[in-house]
Order: C-alpha cells, then structure tokens, then sequence
C-alpha cells in the first residue's frame, strides 16, 4: 500500500522509498504533484516577503516598491488561497487611494519617497488635486479594473465565511463608483467603452500597439522636465522600454498634470487617447461579477446591467477587425484601429464578448500558435509572425503571468478546456523551470537553455497566479 497524504492541492508520497517503487508514467504524476507542493510553498512565501506594514504588497521589492493597482488585484487572489484575512487588507490597503470622484490610481503610495524610483510620489502632485486624497499620495492614471472579478474570485474560495460576505457587501460602493468614473468620464460619446490616456494604464507599456501612435507625438525642447530613469539600472536595458519611450511617457504625464488629471479636459487635448480591448474587456468582466455578487448579496445592479448591455454589444461590433479575425484598440484620436494582433484582444474571451464563432476564431489562433514546428509555449503577448515581435522586451512578446491566467479562464468559460490546459501547463512550466520572475521568452527552444525569466524576480502576480493554478488542478 502506498503512503500518501492529502495537501490541499492533491496527494504526495510521503515516503521516498514508495516512490522509486512506483511505475514510471505513475513516478511522474506523482513528481508533477511534488513540483505543484514545492511552488505552491515558494509561492506563498514571495507573497509574505513582498508584504509590507503586514497590509500592502508591492510586485517587486527591487523595481517597483509601491502598491500597484492590478498586481494588488492578483496578489488578493494570492492570499485567498491562504490567508483570506490579509486578502482583505490588500484591497483595503489599494483603495485607500481612491479618489472622490472614483478614479483608482495605478500607484499608491503609502511609504515616502524612496531613492531609485522614478515617478515617484512628488512627481504626480496628485495632492495638488481637489479630487485625490489628502491621507495619501498617488499617481494621476489608472489600470484595467480588475477587482470586481477578484472579488467575485474571493467570495468563491470562500462561500460561507462571514468575514468575507461583510467585506464584500462593504467593498461594492468602492468598485461600483470605480466603474461608474469610467462610464462618467472616460467614455465623452457615451459608447459604453472607456478610453486610455497613457500608455501605462493599459498594463502593457510599450505594447506594439502604440508604436506608430507615439511617433506622431512631436515633443519639443521644454516639453518635458528633465528626470533619471532606473528601472533599466535594476534590470536588463535591452528588456525595457526605450528611452523615446519614456520620454512620451513623461509627456503624456505632463498633459495629465496640467489637466488635473481630468477626463474629459484630456479628451480634448490628449493626442494618445484609446479605446484599449484589454482595459475593456475587465471592465466589462468586473461588471459581470458586480451583477453576480449582487444577485447573491441582494444588491440592486440595475446600473450596472444597464452599463454592460451597451459595453459589451459596443465592444464586439466597433473592436472587432473581420481582416485580423480578432479585436483591436481604437485610436479616437486619429478614428482607426490599430490593426496588430496582441493578446489584449483574447481575454475579450474571460469578459463573455464573442460569440460563439468569433470564440472559435481566438482559440483556433492560440492553438495554432502552440501546434507550429518551432515551438512556442502559449501565449505570446504580441503576434510572433510580425516584424516587431521580440520575445526578450518587456511588451514586445514575452508571456506574462496575469495574462495567461485571464487567457485560461476566457477559454473556460467556451468550453475550449484543452487549449485552456496548455495555456496553463505552459505557465507552470516556467515558473518551474525558470523561477518567480516578471515575464518569460515563448519560443522553447531558447526559454529550456535558460537558467531564469526576464524582469523581476520574486514577482508577487507571478506567485498569486501560480496559487490560483495549482489549487485548481
């Protein structure tokens, strides 16, 4: 008789002897467990010591040590599967930067200014603005709106724990008046879908996609104020963003801060101004989960069901592109699509958009990718066919963590469970072989003679989407 006991997760060998006795196809099912036991472990102490004050958790203490917006939406995921007390005080912690009129910044910034950050908190002046907090300080741009569904996600791990159910009943005012500052003020003709102002609050920084937008933006001596980056000190220069990209970045701030950060002043001015698939696609995700949390918790989502009727038919009829056989952002600045294959147009999946069809389209793709002869783990974030498509750079390629998760539950969510698997499979195997890192190179046969990812390492949303994986095998 095998020795065995139950870990959460699954069964392990508790006797090494037992192993080695095993049928070898058995040694590696049981060795995948083992591997699942270990990560899980390694996991669940990147999430601690990235912890700080025992309420907030930055994604990596060495190149961003401040709260960030989605990652803390992840990293809440994380600690459910743990700790579900501390899941709590890392949105409480994330929302403490709200400002009044809903906006939810990408950075809060709880500690003071710290050396080797640039922008740092005096950079923002957010508490020049009337709508930001006076308790804290902040950025002046947002992030997709992850929370609704991370909540949703924590209230599902935990069903019948009354902590939760009161968190969440007292945490939905704070989403629903996030979401309502989207439709509010980032959507000027009332299409149901929200615009982006900076390339930052898309999540994907230096994505392909803003390449050719970015270059109309002409910038003249005294445009922007002179500043150190070093983020590019702390990682590989050749992972990161460029420095004609940081200097757009820096503009676009800038015409922020001169706007007070407000909406609708930007949508006149801003010459970046986008209808992003990613940005979308969470907000109309997040808004499903605000209208299942309150058929459960007896809150009226009239609003909400009324927002996503219009989000969701606006967002299949004006982002697709028949041509691409996918979705794309719209510039509303210059009236096009960016016509370029990018994984923000595959968790329109996660969000219940396509039907049916067009679902088939987006999973065909992603399969085919994971089927070519030269081998690509799945998913890349950008189109592996196109000229710009560098595996190593930061947006340019690489797999992300957050993004395959989102990848892998769209594809659930259609019924297309095995892609979903190799989706999932493939992200593990990384984490495996190469560690807790920020992003990972796609193509197998340089990814398997590495001996670590690109980025941060001890990356908090790398570990959180590893919890949620291996405790859902």
């Amino acid at each position: 008789m095998i020795n065995t006991k139950a870990y959460g997760f699954g069964v392990f060998i508790s006797s090494v002897d037992h192993y080695f006795h095993l049928p070898q196809a058995f040694r590696a099912s049981i060795m995948s467990i083992k591997n699942q036991k270990r990560l899980f472990k390694e996991a669940s102490q990147i999430l601690k010591g990235n912890t700080w004050e025992d309420r907030y958790t930055v994604p990596s203490a060495n190149l961003y040590p401040y709260q960030w917006n989605w990652d803390s939406g992840f990293v809440a995921m994380g600690f459910a599967h743990f700790d579900v007390s501390r899941a709590i005080r890392e949105m409480e912690s994330l929302f403490e930067g709200q400002w009044e009129n809903g906006m939810l910044p990408h950075i809060v910034f709880h500690s003071k200014e710290q050396e080797g950050y640039f922008p740092g908190p005096s950079y923002w002046e957010s508490k020049k603005v009337e709508a930001a907090p006076r308790h804290v300080e902040t950025s002046g741009i947002t992030q997709p709106p992850v929370h609704g569904f991370i909540l949703e996600r924590i209230l599902d791990l935990h069903p019948d724990n009354e902590e939760v159910k009161a968190f969440a009943k007292a945490f939905y005012p704070k989403i629903l008046k996030l979401h309502r500052y989207f439709y509010d003020y980032r959507d000027p003709k009332r299409e149901g879908l929200a615009f982006i102002f900076h390339p930052w609050a898309s999540g994907r920084d230096n994505s392909p996609l803003w390449d050719d937008l970015v270059r109309t933006i002409p910038i003249k001596p005294g445009d922007i104020p002179s500043y150190k980056r070093y983020d590019n000190l702390k990682a590989d220069p050749s992972e990161r963003p460029s420095d004609k990209d940081y200097d757009i970045y820096v503009y676009l701030m800038e015409l922020g801060k001169r706007h007070q950060y407000n909406g609708k002043l930007i949508a006149k001015e801003s010459p970046f101004l986008v209808q992003d698939t990613l940005f979308n696609a969470m907000l109309i995700r997040s808004n499903d989960a605000l209208i299942n949390i309150g058929s459960t918790l007896g809150i009226d989502t009239k609003e909400v069901q009324e927002w996503n009727k219009q989000s969701k038919k606006a967002f299949d009829t004006k982002l697709w592109v028949d041509s691409l056989e996918t979705y794309a952002p719209y510039d509303l600045q210059n009236n096009r699509h960016i016509d370029l294959k990018e994984i923000g147009a595959f968790t329109a999946l996660y969000a219940g958009i396509p039907s049916k069809e067009r679902a088939l389209k987006l999973k065909e793709y992603i399969a085919s990718l994971a089927d070519r002869p030269e081998g690509f783990r799945v998913m890349p974030s950008f189109d592996p066919d196109h000229k710009i498509f560098n595996p190593r750079k930061y947006w340019k390629g690489p797999i992300w963590p957050q993004m395959n998760w989102l990848v892998y539950q769209g594809l659930n969510r259609y019924g297309f469970n095995g892609t979903a698997n190799q989706v999932k499979s493939d992200f593990i195997d990384l984490v495996d072989k190469l560690g807790f890192y920020e992003y990972f190179d796609p193509r197998k046969s340089v990814a398997d003679q590495l001996d670590h990812g690109y980025g941060g390492d001890h990356f908090s949303w790398t570990a959180a989407v590893v919890l949620d994986f291996i405790a859902n095998s």
